[in-house]
């Protein structure tokens, strides 16, 4: 089959995925919701003639292994769908197409343009959360098969398309896979990068700090413990923390020359319960970067030794006896070795649809690539269309590009697994 013809089958399927795209960005999933939008998946993937694996994460198989993140919250609910595709005997290489489902909140509707689960095309951009953080990424893999399918051919090898949960705080619907045995030659993830490989990437930890005051009535207030006030001072030792590890990013040869390689970020705070009492509690959530290289375990004494440094200095926070916890991510970064063959193919294919080289950077978030990576050593190719606003308000893919990145995937694959005929 012809790149040409591939390609128009791409075009001639494209108002179709788009369609499916809304439908999937309507269907709310935000963490602990994801099943209705994984049941669009599963749906789509079996009406494609897809080979269906529903992998429910069970703890107890995944909370030893590398690359693990602790939770305090429950797994009921939470299921990886596979589609399994290509031929199971083919001698192509074997590929793992992988993306996320979940999303972030959407934050108070009065900050969208239109509303976030009632995706809008507008200027040939479709507005929506997750439309391009990544469920965008998710139907060009989708679609790119189904082009392949439609010409009347398969991959000549096993290709897994893993829509996984748990990709934006964790990581554990990615490892739930890799602990299943899902493995292969390489392994794409439609991350949105503006058209650009990730060849290296930040690891990520989220901790929570929790403070105890003493409650007094307000007119006695210099009685009691503050738990909210002791909290800025929390915050301002963990800025100097940031600052210090910022310092190093001469060592690191991907991020020496970005500004802020090392963003601390104030994500979350709760306390107190009534406006004339002194707080006799607060919860502040955090998320820090990484170096990719960087020991998890040494960082996080560095973190620790912050927080023992700020109760031998500060008495306020000593009174309020503070408490650390990991709550959510806990990986590691990544950094794709260089001049792999996937890489390679996966240049060539964009260079193809885009006739411009392939644009390489290193990125300040982190994204599931580390569990190929690392822990099976497949190079983790993490490229997909262009969009604004991922985690914000208004977020929208582009619809030019994201038909563009279903004709590199189309391509890739071909080239990649080989493809045989129905």
């Amino acid at each position: 089959m012809s790149n040409v013809d591939l390609e128009q089958r791409v075009e001639s399927l494209f108002d179709k995925q788009v369609e499916f795209l809304i439908r999937l960005v309507a269907a709310e999933s935000t963490r602990g919701n994801e099943e209705r939008a994984q049941k669009i998946m599963k749906n789509k993937m079996a009406s494609d003639g897809a080979r269906i694996d529903e992998l429910k994460i069970d703890l107890d198989q995944i909370k030893h292994l590398p690359g693990f993140s602790p939770v305090l919250v429950d797994y009921k609910n939470m299921v990886n769908v596979i589609g399994n595709y290509g031929n199971t005997d083919g001698k192509g290489r074997s590929l793992i197409l992988n993306g996320h489902i979940d999303v972030v909140p959407e934050g108070p509707l009065s900050g969208w343009t239109s509303h976030p689960y009632k995706p809008e095309v507008r200027d040939n951009k479709l507005f929506g959360r997750g439309t391009n953080d990544m469920k965008g990424g998710l139907t060009a893999k989708v679609f790119a098969l189904k082009a392949i399918k439609e010409a009347g051919y398969k991959p000549n090898a096993p290709v897994y398309l893993q829509s996984v949960v748990e990709e934006e705080c964790t990581g554990n619907g990615a490892l739930a896979c890799v602990a299943a045995g899902y493995k292969a030659d390489a392994a794409l993830i439609g991350e949105p990068f503006d058209e650009a490989l990730v060849t290296a990437q930040v690891g990520v930890i989220w901790f929570q700090i929790k403070l105890s005051g003493k409650p007094v009535h307000a007119e006695r207030a210099t009685k009691g413990v503050n738990a909210v006030e002791a909290m800025l001072p929390v915050i301002a030792g963990y800025r100097e923390m940031e600052k210090q590890w910022n310092s190093e990013k001469m060592n690191y040869p991907d991020f020496a020359q970005h500004q802020h390689p090392i963003n601390l970020n104030v994500g979350e705070f709760h306390g107190g319960d009534w406006t004339s009492s002194v707080p006799a509690w607060a919860v502040l959530n955090l998320r820090i970067a990484i170096y990719p290289g960087d020991s998890l375990s040494e960082r996080s004494r560095q973190i620790e030794k912050t927080l023992q440094n700020l109760i031998q200095e500060n008495a306020l926070v000593k009174k309020a006896k503070p408490v650390l916890v990991y709550h959510g991510f806990y990986g590691e970064g990544y950094t794709l070795p260089e001049n792999t063959d996937a890489e390679n193919e996966l240049a060539s294919a964009h260079e193809g649809i885009f006739n411009s080289p392939l644009k390489r950077i290193a990125v300040t978030a982190a994204t599931d690539s580390r569990f190929f990576g690392i822990y099976q050593n497949t190079p983790a190719l993490v490229y997909g269309p262009s969009g604004e606003r991922i985690h914000a308000f208004d977020e929208y893919v582009d619809l030019d590009s994201l038909k563009n990145i279903t004709k590199v995937y189309a391509r890739f694959i071909q080239n990649w697994c080989g493809i045989t005929e129905l």
